[in-house]
């Protein structure tokens, strides 16, 4: 098997934990408040990672340590969004609203540019509104406010995506990660003193969403990534990245009980269809970057 294939089997093994995760969130809600439970989780996650990567974290910039502040404030609130947002929607739907990441991350680029966005993320937008109209409207004709939230998380993630890209050029990208971690956790820790009344979980159920939340989904899952996209393309990843919402699905109904009708699954499926389309460009562009990438070593290799 080669290094790549190993990669997107990895990748989509983090999926799968990520997938869970809204299932986690959902289980940790019944005892634990949401600022605490992003406490727990990105803190338990800082030190097992840490833990891995101590070496790094001791030889950290300041300016890796003042760009991971950023992005560390920027992951509170992804994490807020999607855990006040989980709480107040299903883990189906919530799955399928947050994985419009993808498609807002090359639509917040194009305005950055300041350029009109290509044909394919152009129907993609088009698929995924109708999606989450059909998805989320329901006889009020209105979204409430958990699939709101959801589908702000998708935007605060994409720009936190953007910013990553911004911030990383320089910088040791691992140590970046890893102490982002920690400064979301500080700062949940900080909101949960302030609004909640923080503890550690009091019951089994509670316990293992808080494990699994930091352990795999958070912990595990930001090592996997890291280790994986160095073997793998971007586009592959992005790819990959649309079978979260159909893993939390999965888990949903399994788990929770949760009932997924006919109208859910074509809003579902329709979503799922606009992030492939979205995708189309980046495969075209590697596409042709490859065919130009052998001519080069064919025509370098005759010299």
């Amino acid at each position: 098997m080669s290094y790549r294939m190993r990669a997107n089997l990895m990748m989509v093994g983090v999926n799968v934990f990520w997938g869970l995760s809204y299932v986690l969130m959902k289980m940790g809600l019944d005892s634990l408040e949401s600022f605490n439970i992003i406490a727990l989780r990105c803190l338990l996650a800082f030190v097992i990672a840490g833990g891995f990567f101590y070496r790094r974290l001791l030889k950290a910039k300041l300016s890796t340590v003042l760009f991971s502040f950023l992005l560390g404030m920027m992951l509170f609130l992804v994490f807020s969004s999607v855990t006040f947002g989980v709480g107040m929607t299903s883990a189906s739907s919530a799955g399928f609203l947050v994985s419009l990441t993808v498609i807002f991350v090359p639509i917040l680029h194009c305005l950055i540019i300041r350029k009109l966005p290509s044909l394919p993320n152009s129907l993609g937008v088009l698929f995924s509104l109708t999606g989450i109209g059909i998805l989320t409207l329901k006889g009020s004709l209105s979204i409430n406010t958990g699939d709101a939230l959801c589908i702000g998380t998708a935007l605060c993630y994409a720009v936190h995506i953007l910013l990553t890209g911004k911030l990383t050029k320089g910088e040791d990208s691992i140590t970046l990660g890893v102490l982002q971690l920690g400064f979301a956790g500080g700062i949940a820790l900080l909101f949960s003193l302030i609004f909640e009344d923080p503890s550690l979980p009091s019951t089994g159920e509670s316990w293992i969403a808080i494990l699994g939340l930091g352990i795999f989904c958070s912990a595990v899952g930001f090592i996997c990534q890291a280790v994986a996209q160095r073997y793998t393309t971007p586009t592959h990843t992005s790819l990959i990245f649309a079978t979260e919402p159909i893993f939390a699905a999965l888990f949903a109904v399994l788990f929770l009980k949760e009932v997924f009708t006919l109208r859910d699954a074509a809003g579902a499926f329709i979503i799922i269809c606009g992030i492939l389309i979205a995708q189309m460009n980046s495969l075209s562009f590697n596409k042709k970057g490859g065919v130009y990438r052998r001519r080069l070593r064919k025509r370098e290799s005759s010299l």
